[in-house]
């Protein structure tokens, strides 16, 4: 037996729906975490609940890149793909590298599997010779399962239930790990579950002896430490790094953290995250619909807590006009929005940049908010922190844009200590000791106006969606009043770009030839192709917006010292549409909208022929 070193591996976990390949690809991603290798995930699973079994769309992936290198995507190509099934291995194929490997589950590529995915009548790939080029691990994995669960008391559907052990305690054999994280994790899991724990056990064991004393296998390999700055990390998802982040400023704000929400994939793990810190005081809600969930946040603010609400596209658009109350109320709210496919119910599951416009315009008359921008699964932590930190100094709704891919993707983070984050400082309005009347919208240098506990007396005041006179707050319908008060609003957003850091550019030269400007999830993609370009000698550069409403006050002057801008986007053009109106240069559209996350080699072909 010989181990090989290897700098990076690539595998792509492929199977049904119910075959357990998101657990698998979680489980590994959790034991890589613990042995300190960099790591970055890309879960793709279909939006059924239980997708037609065997069949093309019902194939649920799950793609682990994992590196003794900084890395920064999930890997444009796999090295190895486990086909639970025929379908899995024709969705997946395509990506597979030339000489990859291929663990076949036997089981799966019977007559009726190859129908299900489209195989012409007495095809099978296994057999006719067209997988020549990559190393082929034939197993029957279903077969080996039973035969280890002979004497289980289970059915032998529960028994099959567990062949995705099996597969993951050979992959823990073939990458020369132990088991351990994940037999404490089944243990943790099914503890009331005698019978499932030890099926489950016994397959994962099975499986890693598998590895072990069958000839056939005379390599192993490993991937080493990687060289990242010390620290404590963890593994970390996009979508609990948020509420991490809303709960750490709430705590910094001294504020109680209302959520009110409705449950919408990709966001609903926001609110399973949120309501499992009670010991923080986060109170969450699930409300009956979309309209009483962002109506509750805004309740809780009016009432002196930090409301959020959390919705993906659909949900976001039924929050409108709530969003302009808050508005014209200016109170702290922040409202996270996990973009995913669309329009209407879209791509529930898949991947999309596609509500910047919404977030810009999407509201009646002149209605200005605030828009952030999370770039990776860890940096949602940093977003979600911005957004109340902008939304509590300057009273002002907010909206945060993560999405689908950040948001179930995963990689390490570096937590911070609580000391190393900044103060959040709120100062709620008292009465006048003199008995002046109260002016609610009396402003500050930052244009705010007062924060007023309800019930205070002295600080009575009118609340409402109609226009307010500028002072007094007392409803107006005069023209002048109204011009001058839309105008205002808008002032007060433009005015937190002094509130904000400048815009820096990440890698690359500070003029040249091209700068790559890119929002939200493109980051990684972006970040591997430029580091590449600029390793190769191209005047090429990276910057990377997070505040997106207001813009740096220095982009413009940023933009002007390359020749070209590329703005790649998971939408028809979005951004690229509003820095060509803001700045008058001719920025180019790079665009994809297959609900699948931009790959390196894609932007590497876009600056290339750019150049």
């Amino acid at each position: 037996m010989s181990e090989r070193i290897l700098k990076e591996v690539v595998i792509k976990f492929a199977g049904d729906s119910g075959d357990g390949m998101q657990l698998t690809g979680s489980q590994f991603t959790n034991n890589t975490a613990l042995l300190g290798i960099d790591l970055a995930t890309f879960p793709d699973f279909p939006a059924e609940i239980r997708a037609p079994q065997g069949t093309l769309p019902g194939v649920s992936g799950f793609q682990l890149r994992f590196s003794s290198d900084r890395i920064y995507t999930p890997g444009d190509h796999s090295d190895v793909l486990v086909a639970m099934n025929a379908a899995a291995l024709k969705t997946n194929l395509k990506t597979l590298k030339p000489g990859g490997k291929i663990i076949a589950n036997i089981e799966g590529f019977d007559a009726k599997n190859l129908r299900l995915a489209k195989y012409p009548e007495g095809v099978n790939p296994l057999e006719d010779g067209s997988l020549d080029k990559y190393e082929v691990i034939r197993i029957d994995v279903t077969k080996i399962t039973r035969e280890a669960l002979k004497d289980s008391s289970l059915g032998t559907k529960e028994r099959d239930r567990a062949k995705n052990m099996f597969v993951l305690g050979f992959l823990y054999w073939m990458y020369n790990r132990k088991p351990d994280s994940t037999v404490a994790f089944l243990k943790e899991k099914f503890k009331g579950k005698p019978d499932i724990l030890e099926s489950n056990l016994k397959v994962l064991m099975a499986g890693y002896h598998y590895g072990e004393t069958t000839e056939t296998f005379t390599i192993r390999y490993s991937v080493a430490k990687a060289k990242m700055p010390p620290g404590n990390y963890r593994n970390i998802q996009g979508n609990p790094a948020l509420a991490l982040g809303l709960i750490a400023a709430a705590q910094k704000s001294g504020l109680q953290l209302f959520l009110g929400t409705y449950p919408i994939t990709p966001a609903s793990d926001i609110l399973h995250e949120l309501s499992k810190h009670k010991n923080f005081g986060v109170k969450t809600f699930q409300a009956e619909d979309e309209i009483a969930a962002i109506s509750a946040a805004i309740g809780a603010s009016y009432g002196g807590a930090l409301g959020v609400t959390t919705t993906s596209g659909p949900g976001m658009a039924l929050k409108t006009e709530a969003m302009g109350l808050a508005l014209m109320l200016e109170i702290p709210l922040v409202i996270c929005d996990i973009q995913r496919g669309g329009p209407s119910t879209g791509l529930p599951t898949k991947t999309e940049q596609s509500d910047l416009l919404q977030a810009y315009y999407g509201r009646n008359g002149e209605s200005p908010i605030p828009v952030i921008a999370a770039r990776t699964p860890s940096d949602c932590f940093y977003a979600a922190f911005e957004a109340v930190r902008i939304a509590l100094q300057h009273v002002t709704p907010v909206i945060l844009l993560s999405d689908g891919y950040i948001a179930n993707g995963a990689e390490p983070w570096k937590y911070p200590k609580s000391s190393e984050l900044p103060e959040i400082k709120v100062q709620f309005e008292k009465p006048a000791d003199d008995g002046t009347p109260f002016q609610p919208y009396t402003r500050d240098e930052k244009l705010a106006r007062p924060w007023a506990i309800p019930g205070t007396r002295g600080l009575e005041h009118r609340i409402g969606g109609l226009e307010k006179e500028h002072i007094t707050g007392n409803v107006s319908y005069d023209p002048e009043n109204h011009e001058f008060m839309v105008k205002l609003r808008q002032k007060k957003v433009d005015l937190i770009a002094d509130y904000i850091p400048e815009q820096e550019i990440d890698n690359g030269p500070h003029s040249g030839k091209i700068l790559v400007l890119g929002w939200g999830s493109t980051y990684g993609a972006i970040k591997s192709a430029v580091a590449e370009l600029v390793a190769e000698g191209h005047k090429v550069a990276h910057a990377h917006l997070r505040y997106l409403r207001p813009f740096p006050r220095n982009l413009g002057k940023l933009l002007k010292k390359y020749d070209k801008i590329l703005v790649p986007e998971l939408n028809n053009g979005q951004l690229v549409k509003i820095i060509r109106s803001e700045f008058l240069v001719d920025a180019i559209g790079l665009n994809k909208i297959k609900g699948l996350p931009f790959t390196k080699s894609e932007i590497l072909a876009a600056v290339h022929k750019m150049l």
